[in-house]
């Protein structure tokens, strides 16, 4: 069974729906096809300012980057370590 895949703007309109109109996140749902856990994620993903949104899309993006590049960090030192005891041996 494949997964349904929903567009940004049709995420913010359920959103709308249950935000500004007060309806009940389960009555929404179950109208338009989605579960309750979907839409409970949307609120919280889009229940913020499109600014809000943006700044949270680049801190993650940033995150993502310095993760990867702590892991290449982390690799070359090991490496530096192994070449640095295998040179102390080697001399000694």
């Amino acid at each position: 069974m494949s997964r349904a895949r929903f567009t940004e703007e049709f995420k913010i309109a359920a959103v709308k729906q249950v935000a500004d109109h007060g309806r009940p996140v389960a009555e929404v749902a179950a109208r338009l096809g989605v579960s309750t856990h979907s839409m409970y994620a949307w609120l919280k993903r889009y229940n913020t300012s499109p600014e809000q949104r943006q700044q949270d899309s680049a801190e993650a993006t940033e995150i993502k980057r310095l993760r990867t590049e702590v892991k290449r960090l982390t690799e070359e030192r090991d490496i530096l370590k192994k070449a640095a005891a295998y040179f102390a041996k080697e001399s000694g």
